[in-house]
């Protein structure tokens, strides 16, 4: 489906953190773009100086460049275009609103915020539809002098047409949207700042996108969109309206919208849990469209390759964090093993790593490396599964101390640590049998002989495969570990 003329955008505002809802959008639309062989428009709808924040764009360039996501034209790539921030944009939002308005596509409205309450409840009233009711649509000169007299300010509405608005979407198929339904709305504030309502179709129309990928929550604004366009390729502003289509609600909770206040809705959160790039994106990708109806797990180049925005199912979709973790346990073990020591550096290496810096052995690290790699669904994880390696001593969680130690647990491990003392410490397998067998001496299979000495050593219950640990840590240290578990145990 190449076509090198499809061109769509990803046109987030600046404000808090990036929302896993916001990566899904930008994932659907750079895949669209990447599969055609079109072009990715990066554009910031920076408008809102109340809301707005240098730092939240920032973080915006930096998140999309962790995911890995390029962009053809934008902040710091520039293109024909430029500039791509709406704030950098205003003149020519001031001349398209006066286009409008000398064609007869918008005009003046005078009403007050209470007037417009009034009316509207008394609509409510009566049962009747509750937008605007087309008040200052058609004001006399006398009219509109007795409110410039009064000291009123007006707004800017375009006038939208008196028939239905009938329109394709790619996701949901022909929807139609009646006049009563779609009242004329405002798109320049009485303080004659512009308004998301005309500068996000201005923008649109300027930098010739053919098709608007985006939440299904902007779709009652889609055929205010498609009129003003229509209004814009008469003015000769726009040359077509771009093909639509509203992706999916991401569910979170209670299957209630998934919102940027939930907690699990913040990228941050996943990146700072050491999600990969390509398993949050492949987990992203399921919110709504699927490789193949029996294969969950597959990269980003499969994607691009097979994305196709018709096969996007229009159901809300649930984010499922458990999935998510499964997902991107399975892009872990993928990784070649020295990506995934990388990988992990920053949590092995942060402030917050629970053993000193000068404790941290590379030779160790870089030893059970490959088994940790089979363990971890995060990479944040690896800080417990590895610290019974750098710290000078165990950390007991107590209740695996009581759940492992039972009655004759001081009798095993004595006998465990004159076994391991024997026992060719260059062999994983060596190390097993010789837990194997003082098990055997004291009527226990391998599971219930090596809990003692997994707590013993590793201060927990579950963790690495506990053969390969002890070969890691060294007989020294084991020893010692197990010597000191028995003072415990006679305490």
């Amino acid at each position: 489906m190449a076509n090198a003329n499809v061109r769509v955008r990803f046109c987030p505002s600046p404000t808090g953190n990036p929302h896993v809802g916001l990566v899904r959008t930008a994932l659907f639309n750079w895949a669209f773009a990447r599969h055609t062989g079109g072009t990715f428009v990066f554009r910031i709808e920076d408008t809102d100086a109340a809301r707005d924040s240098e730092e939240s764009y920032v973080q915006l360039l930096d998140s999309l460049r962790w995911l890995g996501f390029d962009w053809d034209e934008g902040p710091e790539v520039g293109g024909p275009h430029a500039p791509y921030r709406q704030s950098q944009r205003m003149d020519l939002y001031k001349d398209v609103a006066k286009k409008l308005l000398d064609g007869g596509y918008a005009y003046h409205c005078y009403c007050t915020t209470e007037e417009l309450d009034a009316r509207r409840e008394a609509a409510r009233a009566a049962g009747k539809p509750s937008g605007y009711d087309g008040h200052c649509r058609d004001l006399t000169a006398e009219q509109v002098a007795a409110y410039e007299a009064e000291g009123r300010t007006p707004i800017v509405r375009f006038r939208m047409p008196d028939e239905p608005i009938t329109f394709t979407d790619l996701v949901r198929g022909e929807l139609t949207f009646t006049p009563e339904n779609v009242p004329d709305y405002g798109i320049v504030r009485a303080n004659g700042a512009p308004l998301y309502t005309l500068v996000n179709p201005v923008d649109d129309a300027l930098m010739e996108i053919t098709h608007v990928l985006r939440g299904e929550d902007l779709l009652s604004s889609t055929p205010r969109q498609i009129a003003l366009y229509k209004a814009l390729i008469e003015l000769g502003v726009a040359k077509a309206v771009p093909e639509f289509g509203h992706l999916p609600y991401v569910m979170g909770e209670g299957n209630k919208k998934l919102s940027k206040r939930d907690p699990q809705s913040s990228l941050n959160l996943y990146r700072e849990r050491g999600f990969l790039p390509e398993g949050l994106l492949n987990y992203l990708s399921l919110l709504g469209w699927s490789l193949a109806p029996d294969r969950d797990i597959f990269s980003i180049d499969e994607m691009v390759a097979a994305f196709d925005i018709a096969d996007v199912n229009p159901n809300p979709a649930r984010f499922d964090l458990k999935k998510a973790e499964s997902i991107n346990a399975d892009h872990i073990r993928l990784l070649d093993v020295k990506d995934f020591t990388e990988r992990c550096r920053p949590w092995l290496k942060a402030p917050s790593a629970p053993w000193a810096p000068e404790d941290f052995d590379e030779a160790k690290w870089q030893a059970i490396a490959p088994h940790a790699q089979t363990r971890v669904k995060v990479l944040s994880e690896i800080t417990d599964n590895v610290d019974f390696l750098f710290l000078p001593e165990p950390v007991f969680d107590e209740a695996s101390w009581t759940k492992a130690m039972k009655e004759g647990s001081d009798a095993l491990l004595t006998t465990a640590r004159a076994k391991l003392f024997q026992a060719d410490w260059s062999s994983p397998e060596s190390l097993k049998d010789a837990v194997l067998a003082a098990g055997e001496e004291h009527g226990l299979k391998l599971g219930k002989a090596q809990a003692p000495v997994r707590v013993a050593v590793t201060g927990r219950t579950v963790g690495l495969p506990l053969f390969e640990s002890l070969q890691v840590l060294g007989k020294e240290k084991t020893i010692a570990r197990i010597d000191a578990a028995l003072v415990k145990l006679a305490a």
